[in-house]
């Protein structure tokens, strides 16, 4: 069963790994929707007919509250003095603690909805909805939008019926990171004003605005645009703060002169997330997840105020700074804020809202809000409901929520206890009793959420041990043992029946339950592979033969625990990236004590360079992955790198080949070019050393980028990342040019280094060069190792040079040891180093996106994600350059030791699977998900490496004879 080629196995483990990837979204992350609820709303008069909800799109929760000191005036000042001003006279307020991803959309989902978008929606649409959910906007009587054109859209399309949500939004291009992001808030205040001075006196939308039950939505995207293009820190976002104030101030102004300050206005200001000071977010880092929350007008409680010295409940350490602890902290969750906004106004509750009714915000009678919190819970234990008969419906052995079927906890029970309590006008006791019930139907939820973990989980890990056990039987059978008895069992075709009684089994049980179409995929592939592994059951013999045959035991299962070790200790370096420079230390100090005595004294200065190099580039490592800008640090890799590029010019005699076939005159001249072009790509490296930094200044300088400035960046950049692939392969008179491998790695090299410079902010130049060095002299390292191993074998290769493209005819791809298992972990070690060497990968957030406005400063997430990614995927460029180059110099069977990773590396992916978390602290969360992808994603990975290895090295010549190369 196992597949007859290589191609085979890479097919069924890119299905594999593709399939399984989704597997933590069906286990952890179901979308909690569910359909068929009653709605429900208080059935009295509420305290307000209007509401009005601001949105400060990227506001940390500290900016607003902290007092400033304003350095030019040496005064202490108050950001938001408006705002603060509501807060001590009339406000309540709080932080509103959001979820991961901290962005816009899952941000305002969860505000205007009331509930959390399941983290897989995110990835199905941006501004339109990949799933149909209820919202405050869809409940009320009509809402006027005012914005961006990244939100709006999508609670307009959302509504059931679209003409009740009007928008007034900005073009795409309004979006510049370049200038100052005031500029949008402006026009949202500017449009407000037209839009009020439209409503006469007898027009439909001055009638239409004193209906009641009717929302105002004012998305305030400036701070976040100034937040990204300036960093949090900076005037121009602090700024935006002031202009913020002051924009509300004339709205609120405007409302309360247009409805006659009649005292039937709520008014809510909020942020969709926060942000970090590098200017970004989307983990679940604290400075991203605090959010403001002020509420004041009709129905919203007024402060009490403590005497001078004494604090209020609710405040921590974070809060002590801010000068407010004499006024009550009321902290929520985002997902709160949406009952609060529906009881404001006496709407139905979202339909599929999570959050809790705050009590403490409201200022009305307590008969109504016993009747909000009871509607409140009767909304939650609809969904509650619906999602137990669906389980009920389709469990073959159901078990329902055991503590919702304590007599106590009985829903009947519990609504009529609350029906007395608010009869008798024991409004205390209804309103406790209601968030016991709401907290209760929270758990059930989760419960049911939580149902299939034990079956699915156990059928994923399965999917996993046999990948890992079905690919390594493969490479056994392959490329390590002699090809002579057979391999197959005589009972295949008994174990073949078995398995797919196994699998009809299962697949009998998910139709009854009604599972979705995935499930029956997850468990297709474990029966496939141990299926395939049992019918190996002579080749499991002939592996245990050879082991007892070997002379000395010990090393192959000293390689095996020593390779889980460090399998393990790169899980935790995900967790700390100290790890990494643990590790280059000792391959510094050990590697080379590793040696034979001989090798020491005859590479000495290799080793030498190896050290220094190792402890160079462990340094990364230990940097914070929260850096600010730092041009000065730019531009000293870019000169680095510039001056190995000269130096590379000025030794590239020793390296550069003439084209086999020509005329003496002929090859001078192919030489004199392909040195011309390190020369070329040299110049481009300082091109760009100087044009990214002077680009930064001068958009800074201007408030915008200079089309000149932008135009020479993108030039630099595709020319300089093309010219590889224009010059690596040319055809001479007789024959291919085939290049040097050194003079094909500097190429690569430099290649690559003049859009990693134009992208880089801080130290990644540095890091590029020390990354770089190392790879090659890891490189230089095994091929000496290699054939010095060879001499003592005498099986030197006689001939001096030879294509590594040569067919296995002319010399047969030789078997793997243990001793090749080494590189398998060298490559492993530093495709994980290329991850987190300047930045976190399983956090994007973690890398600036301060490096694309060179580029484009228009807000476009897709091709601004994209340059984010083509500079971190720089470095598996080199990478797999130089491991195709050592693969091919070591005459090893090609794929096969990027097959051994990426059959073994799923021990990583199993530990990050159950490492997955769904609650607690989101960072955590965001962070784990994270972890899972990318693990989970390393065969493709691996596959994509091994493809640009052979498309970026080409047909390049190795030399063999090192007493020459020495």
């Amino acid at each position: 069963m196992l597949p007859a080629t290589r191609n085979g196995l890479l097919l069924i483990g890119v299905l594999f790994h593709l399939v399984y990837l989704l597997s933590i979204f069906d286990i952890y992350f179901r979308s909690p929707l569910v359909h068929g609820m009653t709605p429900h709303r208080a059935a009295l008069t509420p305290p307000a007919k209007r509401l009005v909800l601001f949105v400060a799109d990227g506001l940390r929760a500290d900016k607003i509250y902290e007092p400033y000191h304003n350095e030019t005036s040496g005064q202490t000042e108050e950001l938001a003095p408006y705002l603060l001003n509501k807060l001590r006279t009339e406000a309540s307020w709080g932080v509103s603690h959001t979820r991961v991803p901290t962005e816009s959309r899952p941000g305002h989902v969860a505000a205007i909805a009331g509930f959390y978008e399941d983290v897989s929606a995110v990835t199905k649409g941006w501004k339109m909805n990949p799933v149909e959910f209820d919202s405050v906007f869809n409940e009320s009587r009509h809402t006027w939008s005012f914005g961006s054109p990244d939100i709006l859209p999508m609670f307009a399309h959302g509504a059931s019926d679209r003409s009740r949500v009007d928008t007034y939004m900005y073009t795409p291009e309004f979006e510049d990171f370049s200038g100052n992001g005031d500029r949008l808030d402006t026009w949202v205040f500017d449009e407000a004003e037209k839009f009020f001075a439209r409503a006469t006196v007898g027009s439909a939308q001055h009638t239409q605005m004193h209906e009641d039950q009717v929302v105002f939505f004012f998305h305030l995207l400036g701070i976040d645009t100034n937040g990204h293009g300036f960093k949090p820190y900076s005037q121009e976002y602090l700024g935006n703060i002031r202009h913020v104030d002051r924009g509300i101030r004339r709205l609120v102004d405007h409302f309360e002169e247009f409805y006659g300050s009649d005292g039937q206005t709520a008014y809510v200001f909020t942020a969709d997330h926060g942000m970090n000071d590098r200017g970004a977010h989307g983990d679940g880092h604290p400075d991203n997840t605090r959010t403001p929350l002020i509420a004041w007008g009709a129905g919203v409680a007024k402060p009490a105020p403590l005497a001078a010295g004494q604090t209020a409940p609710g405040h921590d350490g974070f809060s002590q700074p801010w000068g407010l602890e004499r006024y009550e902290r009321k902290d929520v969750n985002q997902a709160d804020i949406a009952p609060l906004m529906t009881s404001l106004i006496g709407l139905n509750y979202p339909l599929n809202s999570v959050g809790t009714l705050p009590l403490a915000y409201l200022d009305t009678s307590r008969k109504y809000r016993a009747h909000s919190a009871l509607a409140n819970a009767r909304q939650v234990l609809e969904q509650y409901r619906v999602k137990h008969d669906q389980k009920q419906h389709t469990e073959m052995f159901f078990k329902p929520y055991a503590p919702m079927h304590q007599p106590t906890n009985m829903p009947e029970h519990m609504l009529a206890r609350i029906q007395q309590a608010i009869s008798a006008e024991k409004f205390d006791d209804a309103e406790a009793e209601c968030l016991r019930l709401i907290a209760l139907c929270l758990e059930g939820l989760r419960y049911f959420q939580r149902y299939d973990w034990l079956l699915l989980r156990s059928i994923v890990s399965a999917g996993y041990l046999g990948w890992i056990a079905y690919s390594l039987l493969y490479i056994f059978g392959e490329y390590i043992l002699p090809d002579s008895s057979p391999r197959r069992s005589q009972r295949s075709g008994t174990v073949a029946v078995l398995g797919l009684v196994v699998l009809a089994a299962f697949s009998a049980m998910f139709y009854r339950q009604g599972s979705p179409a995935m499930y029956y995929a997850y468990a297709a592939f474990p029966v496939y592979f141990w299926t395939g592994v049992l019918q190996q059951v002579p080749l499991v013999r002939q592996i245990a033969a050879s082991y007892t045959q070997l002379a000395v035991r010990w090393r192959p299962a000293a390689f095996v625990g020593v390779y889980v070790v460090i399998l393990e200790a790169l899980v935790y370096a995900y967790f700390d990236r100290r790890v990494y420079s643990a590790a280059f230390a000792l391959l510094a100090l050990v590697w080379p004590l590793a040696v034979s005595p001989r090798f020491r004294r005859e590479h000495t200065t290799l080793l030498g360079l190896w050290s220094g190099v190792c402890l160079l580039t462990s340094v990364f490592t230990l940097l914070p992955v929260e850096r600010n800008d730092h041009l000065g640090l730019v531009i000293a890799g870019g000169t680095l790198i510039t001056l190995s590029g000269i130096a590379a010019w000025h030794y590239s005699a020793a390296f550069t080949l003439p084209p086999l076939g020509v005329g003496v005159k002929e090859a001078r001249q192919a030489v004199a070019l392909d040195r011309l072009m390190l020369l070329v790509q040299t110049l481009l490296v300082g091109v760009a050393t100087v044009l990214g930094p002077l680009t930064s200044k001068e958009t800074e300088r201007r408030g915008h980028l200079p089309r000149l400035y932008q135009l020479s960046c993108w030039a630099v950049l595709v020319a300089a990342t093309l010219l590889p692939f224009v010059h690596g392969s040319r055809r001479g008179r007789g024959g291919a040019h085939d290049q040097h491998y050194l003079y094909r790695l500097v190429t690569i090299y430099l290649a690559f280094a003049t859009p990693f410079v134009l992208l880089t902010v801080s130290y990644e130049s540095l890091f590029y060069f020390a990354y770089s060095s190392v790879l090659l002299l890891w490189l230089a390292i095994e091929r000496a190792l290699y054939y010095e191993q060879a001499e003592r074998q005498l099986l030197a290769p006689t001939h001096k040079t030879r294509l590594s493209h040569l067919a296995p005819s002319a010399l047969a791809p030789r078997r793997l040891g243990i001793s090749d298992m080494r590189l398998g972990v060298m490559f492993l070690f530093f495709v994980n180093v290329a991850f987190f060497g300047t930045g976190n990968v399983a956090s994007l957030a973690s890398f600036s996106l301060d490096s694309v406005y060179r580029l484009i400063t228009i807000f476009d997430p897709f091709l601004m994600s994209a340059l984010l990614l083509f500079k971190i995927f720089i470095p598996f460029f080199l990478v797999s350059a130089v491991f195709g180059v050592l693969n091919r110099s070591l005459e090893l069977p090609p794929f096969s030791l990027f097959l051994f990773v990426l059959s073994t590396t799923d021990v990583m992916t199993v530990n990050f699977f159950f490492l997955v978390r769904d609650d607690g602290s989101w960072l955590d969360i965001g962070m784990s998900i994270s972890h899972f992808c990318i693990s989970g994603l390393f065969v493709l990975f691996t596959i994509v490496l091994f493809v640009l290895s052979h498309v970026f090295v080409g047909k390049v010549l190795i030399p063999t004879d090192l007493k020459k190369q020495r």
